[in-house]
């Protein structure tokens, strides 16, 4: 079992790749890292996106050796400005000198301002990139509903330019679960179960490919993803959380038995236990119709026992209202192998928050031990929940 201290990296590692647990609440894709800004959302924000080749880069003589001018030939105009005209070349205020036997071509962002064109971004794209039909045809489905948008992107997912397919990745990073989930019921579900079984997808990639096959695929499906998670070298994967979502959504029964059996045993990895927890988190927040709520949180109690997950378990008990669970819970503060601040904190959080009389008599007691901490405590639940403490 991993030791807290590594357990600890081993998380805040995983939060930063994965944008963290904070943006999984912001409606975020709970299966996908690299949130962040889109080509769309830089054209959205740019006065002018020109596309075509730099020529003609001239140094200015005067100048420190890096200043000058630079032709573009346009080649399509993504978004125009007035000030351009019919301009069909662009002489920029910059120096880019550019091999002539080079065949790439970029794509250039600009500002206006005070009737002056100020390029501030240029992006490298290969010559035979679908870059251009993939920007206008974003720009053409950018007032359609959610779903249709993502149908567009999905379908440069696998793009050759990888400019493009982690562009189209990010807008599904960006959208929320119910943004793809009536939309994957439609998508070719071998096409993505090629992409799972190709040692070429970027191991991040794993877990929504995984969680939009679970509403298109099919029984077989369902084995091939049981045999990716039964493959060691899988379970180092970023998208294992995603891969057992996706298994138990074609598979309910061997799918819950299998995420079960992970969250009872102490001695699976740590990444792995972790991944079951995130799995039940999805079940409970997005699709409670898979399994009852009984289920998942007895399957968040089987963590309770494992110090290295244990604070965990008890968040997420208190942040669902579980307090059927409390003895088991306030137990946890006279076991040995728990006395760690960590679960420490987390258990008289779940005191504060819990309505038994029995949690009220274990506060009491704390507060004549270790005062700050339930200063502490209560300080954090009234950030968490914008509100006094009980």
């Amino acid at each position: 079992m991993a030791s807290r201290p590594h357990r600890w990296l081993i998380v805040v590692g995983m939060a930063l790749f994965l944008g963290a647990e904070t943006c999984r609440a912001s409606f975020a894709c709970p299966f996908c890292s690299m949130q962040g800004q889109t080509l769309i959302g830089d054209v959205n924000q740019a006065s002018m996106v020109l596309y075509g080749v730099f020529t003609n880069a001239k140094l200015d003589p005067n100048g420190d050796g890096t200043q000058g001018t630079t032709d573009l030939v346009i080649e399509k105009v993504i978004k125009k400005n007035d000030i351009l005209g019919d301009r069909k070349v662009l002489t920029l205020p910059r120096y880019v000198p550019v091999d002539s036997k080079s065949k790439q071509k970029f794509l250039v962002f600009c500002d206006v301002f005070k009737g002056k064109i100020d390029p501030y971004r240029g992006v490298p794209v290969p010559a035979d990139s679908d870059m251009v039909k993939y920007l206008t045809g974003a720009l053409a489905n950018k007032d359609k509903d959610i779903g249709k948008r993502l149908r567009f992107y999905f379908d440069y997912l696998d793009d050759s330019d990888n400019e493009v397919s982690t562009d189209a990745y990010k807008e599904f990073a960006n959208a929320d679960y119910k943004d793809y989930r009536e939309m994957a019921k439609q998508l070719p579900a071998e096409k993505i179960a090629k992409w799972l079984q190709d040692s070429s997808t970027p191991a991040f990639r794993l877990g929504l490919y995984a969680s939009m096959l679970g509403h298109c695929g099919t029984g077989k499906h369902a084995l091939m993803l049981r045999k990716l998670l039964d493959d060691p070298e899988k379970r180092v994967s970023t998208g294992l959380d995603g891969m057992l979502a996706g298994y138990a959504m074609l598979d309910p029964k061997n799918g819950w038995e299998y995420i079960h059996a992970i969250l009872k045993d102490p001695s699976k990895e740590f990444m792995l236990r972790y991944a079951a927890l995130r799995a039940v988190r999805f079940f409970w927040d997005s699709r409670p119709d898979l399994f009852d709520k009984k289920s998942l949180v007895d399957g968040v109690c089987q963590l309770l026992e494992q110090s290295d997950m244990a604070d965990l378990a008890i968040e997420d008990l208190r942040k669902w209202n579980r307090w059927e669970v409390d003895e088991r819970v306030l137990a946890l503060q006279n076991k040995k192998s728990h006395d760690a601040t960590i679960i420490r904190r987390s258990i008289l959080k779940y005191a504060l928050a819990c309505p038994d009389p029995k949690a009220a008599v274990v506060v009491q007691d704390w507060r004549k031990r270790d005062p700050e901490m339930v200063k502490d405590a209560e300080e954090m639940l009234k950030l968490e929940t914008g509100s006094k403490t009980p």
